[in-house]
Formats: structure tokens, C-alpha cells, sequence
């Protein structure tokens, strides 16, 4: 939903989700509730204020910019070399930069579902861990935190409660993963 503005279908399919009761299953049904409600041209006119607008959306959704201040800068420059090394390629038809945060979620998806490996980045077990410390957390928390209170925000304030929350999820883990390797990695080394 952050390439392109949901249509009527993706609305519907949304709406039919289900959460349980954590954070991020919360997040999940109110995201559902408004999909129910939502307005696929609204939608789309509120996609088109947030990321695209008039000479420039209301935000600019890629790593660079949030890092530097300015488009295409050295992060887009060290994921694209790390993209390389995991031999990971812009998908055709793909026009946007890759350190948009939809293409880095993309990414991450594949990481987690071993679409994608990390380990040649030198990141060794960590790998997935790596690529995200290197190529999200620096920014992806402070996007969704734009996002929802950004001025046209409304049903895609609920799409950055979702990547808040899972953002802030991955945080934790995979601190508590390194927290955990930690003690191991030392035993070992003796």
C-alpha cells in the first residue's frame, strides 16, 4: 500500500482481516474497520497527497532523504551495493528508487521468508538483523510517525500505525536476539 493506493479489491481483502489481541493485532482490525468504510477514490486522492502531490507529496518515503536530507544520497548508494552483494535486483517495471521504505519492506518480507539471505554482507547469523539495523531503523520509525500525523493522513494514518508497531517489534527482537548471542558468542570464544 505504499507503492501504490490500494484499489476497491485490496479495500476489500483488507477489510476482511482479523487481529487478536496484541499491538500489532489491534493495529490489523482498525486498519480492517476503515477499509470497510473507505472510499477507493478518497483513497486514492489521499495516496496521491501523501507521496506524490503537486511537485511533491506531503512526504518522501525513502531512506536518503529521511538520513540526509536529500534524495538519492549515500544510503540509496550502501543498499544498492548490499542489494548486489545478496543479488537481490530492481524488480522490472520498478521505477522508484530502492531505498523507498515499500521496496525495503519488500526486501525484509523476503529476508524473513529466506526469498533472500543476508549472510553475505558479513552480517553472519544476523543477517536479516543487519540489513534492517543498516537500512531501517535509522528512518522507518520516524516515517510512520510522519505518516500518521501527517495533514492528509486519514486511511493511511492506521497503514503507519501497522508499520509502527511491526517496526518497533523488529526493533526489539532482534535486540534481544544480539542480547541473547551475546553470552553464547563469549562462552564460545573461551
Amino acid at each position: 500500500m505504499l507503492v501504490a493506493p490500494p484499489k476497491k479489491d485490496l479495500l476489500a481483502a483488507i477489510a476482511g482481516l482479523h487481529g487478536d489481541d496484541t499491538a500489532l493485532g489491534q493495529a490489523y482490525r482498525r486498519l480492517a474497520k476503515a477499509a470497510q468504510t473507505a472510499d477507493p477514490a478518497a483513497v486514492e486522492r489521499e495516496f496521491f497527497e501523501l507521496f506524490i502531490g503537486v511537485g511533491r507529496g506531503e512526504l518522501l518515503p525513502y531512506a536518503s532523504f529521511y538520513i540526509t536530507g536529500f534524495l538519492n544520497e549515500r544510503p540509496l548508494a550502501d543498499l544498492r551495493r548490499d542489494l548486489a552483494v545478496m543479488g537481490v535486483e530492481r524488480a522490472q517495471g520498478r521505477h522508484e528508487p530502492e531505498d523507498h521504505i515499500a521496496s525495503l519492506s519488500e526486501i525484509m518480507a523476503g529476508l524473513a521468508s529466506g526469498q533472500f539471505s543476508a549472510d553475505a554482507l558479513g552480517c553472519g547469523a544476523a543477517g536479516e538483523a543487519g540489513f534492517f539495523a543498516r537500512h531501517l531503523q535509522p528512518w522507518a520509525p520516524q516515517f510512520f510517525d510522519d505518516l500518521a500525523v501527517a495533514p492528509s493522513a486519514d486511511f493511511f494514518r492506521h497503514v503507519a500505525e501497522i508499520g509502527s508497531v511491526f517496526t518497533d517489534i523488529e526493533i526489539r527482537a532482534f535486540e534481544l536476539a544480539r542480547k541473547q548471542e551475546g553470552p553464547a558468542s563469549a562462552a564460545a570464544a573461551h
